[in-house]
């Protein structure tokens, strides 16, 4: 690999996935992984610019930064890039009115949201509201229209909290487009039009930003097809595996966002 000063040179802003970067989800909202906090900061003290990028669909945004402000970070609700959010703009443009599959903490982003008749499904990291009854309903909704749509709230396989590995919404989503014989639209990471609203609220050009992100192939991958650099974190959802990739190879590894942030400040503007 390159020395890092050249793989880090003009970077001029910071993507950071939450979810195993800045803190692991469990009981009691979780803990922050050591060092992110100071580590945050530290980005938000320097010259670059920092946004968040996450496809947490379990939390409406405010309640996810109201959690990690409560776990000390510096963080508000301009600053996130949710995938909640950007689904509701894409059903008022096109006319949609979902069927929600959702985790009830993410309910209250789509109040204002008609769901009577609908001519769609929404489907999110539902948790315990992924039974058999719910996933048959939201395949019964598909098959009974005429051009399903299937949207889904990122497409990741698994992630981690401080109990262990959990299910992610991507297997849900993947029994339905099987069930249905259809494609789902993922709004949220890997997709390229998340990555790119995420630079355009920050004001920088896809090869001048880097993601910082536990996820390789949703993180890392998806941030270098639309032309960023990105680093994979040791931490979170991290497996040793990943560095073995067969179509992925992040553009460096650091032990955590603290050792990220160390090597940002110490090499860009040089």
């Amino acid at each position: 690999m390159a020395a890092w000063g050249e793989r880090l040179a003009g970077v001029r802003g910071v993507l950071l996935d939450i979810s195993g970067v800045l803190y692991d989800g469990g009981e009691g909202g979780g803990e922050p992984i050591a060092g992110s906090v100071e580590a945050v900061a530290r980005l938000k003290r320097s010259p670059l610019k920092v946004r968040f990028c996450t496809n947490e669909s379990q939390k409406s945004r405010g309640d996810l930064v109201g959690l990690l402000r409560r776990l000390g970070f510096d963080i508000s609700e301009g600053e996130v890039t949710a995938p909640a959010p950007a689904t509701c703009l894409i059903l008022k443009e096109r006319g949609l009115r979902p069927h929600l599959l959702i985790h009830d903490g993410v309910r209250s982003e789509f109040d204002q949201i008609d769901t009577s008749n609908p001519n769609c499904v929404v489907i999110a990291d539902a948790g315990e509201s992924f039974s058999y009854q719910n996933m048959n309903k939201a395949f019964q909704v598909l098959m009974e229209l005429e051009n399903p749509v299937l949207l889904s709230l990122g497409k990741g396989r698994y992630y981690k909290e401080t109990s262990g590995l959990l299910l992610d919404v991507g297997p849900y989503m993947k029994a339905l487009e099987y069930a249905c014989g259809i494609e789902a639209e993922v709004v949220g990471k890997p997709s390229p039009e998340f990555f790119k609203s995420a630079l355009q609220e920050m004001g920088v050009e896809a090869h001048q930003a880097i993601m910082i992100g536990d996820d390789i192939v949703g993180d890392v991958g998806g941030a270098q097809r639309c032309g960023m650099r990105a680093l994979q974190v040791r931490t979170g959802k991290y497996r040793p595996s990943d560095e073995h990739h067969p179509e992925v190879k992040a553009d460096g590894y650091v032990d955590n966002l603290a050792e990220a942030v160390d090597l940002l400040l110490q090499h860009t503007d040089k």
